[in-house]
Order: structure tokens, then C-alpha cells, then sequence
């Protein structure tokens, strides 16, 4: 098996980088990818069942791994939930699936979002992670649109080893992570 172009950049150019950005004193300091999540929730809809079963078969597509189910926690009258009754999917990406998924979705992926600018800088939740929601399936490849019974959401997470937002963004971004340039208007707010 060979070793993902990706992956083969980040050892060579990204930990160069930010080795000489940030100053770190130990190479083990320097943050790296640790897994990409990717996940769906179908409690809006009113045939969960087969939402969910079609969510699973879609993500099976896009991640090339096999989907573990999400079950709801508790039970919520408004909501026709019941505690225990199947409400999503979720996959983790690790080591070399993870490094061709995060390549396939900064070159193919990414560009196919309709009146793409770059991704939002906005979505880091403090410890260097960073989340992305995406509307539809359609802009996946691995998707056929001739095939789509119906939209499907999903949230992709970035999980870093950084300790800071800054990090985890220079890190994402070394990556080759389209992230939207500011303008000037919210340089001027910030």
C-alpha cells in the first residue's frame, strides 16, 4: 500500500512550516490531523427509518467505511422520538483513509460548493478543531445525482492535536484547506 500524497506533503512541507511559524521546540509539538468525523442526523424527517438508511448507504459512498448508527439518547414527545430508536450515522476516518478523503475533499469536493468563496474561518471550537456542515450530498463525486432520493446533510469534523485556534487554522491551511480571505469589512468589525 502506498503512502498517501497528502500525508507524504504534511511530513515534508506543512511540519517545516509550522515548525518555523510557531517556533516549537520539540516535533512532537507540532500539530497533526488525528481524524476526520463525518455525520448525519435524519430526526426531522418523518420516515426516519428509511432516512437514515439512506444516509448510511450515501455515506458508505462518500467515506469508503461502513457507517456506525447514532441512537437517540432520551425520549422526546414533540420530536415522535423514542429513546433508543436509530436517528443518524457517523463514520471516523483514521491514518490513510482519512489523508484520501481530506484530499479528495480540498481538490474535488470543496470547488463543486456552489458560489464557493473558501470555508469559513469562524467554525473552530477552541482547541484547534474545526466543523463544517454541508447542505447536500450533491457535491460529492462519489455521488450520482440521478440516484438522490432526497438531501442529506452532513457535518464534517477536523480533529487536530493543536492547542489554539490559530494553530489548528495554520495547520488546516498548510494543508491546502480553501479557507475565505477576509475583507476589508470585517477586518473593520473585528
Amino acid at each position: 500500500m502506498s503512502t498517501p500524497t497528502l500525508l507524504t506533503y504534511y511530513k515534508e512541507t506543512v511540519t517545516k512550516a509550522l515548525q518555523a511559524k510557531h517556533n516549537y521546540a520539540n516535533v512532537h509539538q507540532i500539530p497533526r490531523l488525528e481524524k476526520i468525523v463525518v455525520t448525519t442526523c435524519m430526526g426531522k424527517h418523518p420516515d426516519r427509518k428509511q432516512a437514515v438508511e439512506d444516509a448510511v448507504a450515501e455515506i458508505a459512498k462518500i467515506t469508503g467505511q461502513k457507517p456506525a448508527m447514532t441512537y437517540a439518547r432520551k425520549s422526546v414527545a414533540n420530536f415522535k422520538l423514542r429513546e433508543g430508536e436509530v436517528l443518524g450515522a457517523r463514520v471516523t476516518l483514521r491514518s490513510t483513509q482519512m489523508w484520501e478523503f481530506l484530499d479528495r475533499f480540498i481538490n474535488i469536493t470543496a470547488p463543486n460548493i456552489r458560489d464557493f468563496r473558501g470555508l469559513p474561518t469562524k467554525s473552530f471550537d477552541g482547541r484547534g478543531n474545526y466543523a463544517i456542515g454541508i447542505p447536500d450530498q450533491s457535491i460529492f463525486p462519489e455521488i450520482e445525482l440521478d440516484q438522490i432520493k432526497r438531501n442529506i446533510g452532513f457535518d464534517i469534523i477536523f480533529v487536530t492535536t493543536a492547542n489554539t485556534d490559530e494553530e489548528g487554522r495554520d495547520l488546516l491551511a498548510e494543508l491546502g484547506i480553501p479557507f475565505r480571505k477576509p475583507t476589508k469589512k470585517t477586518e473593520e468589525n473585528a
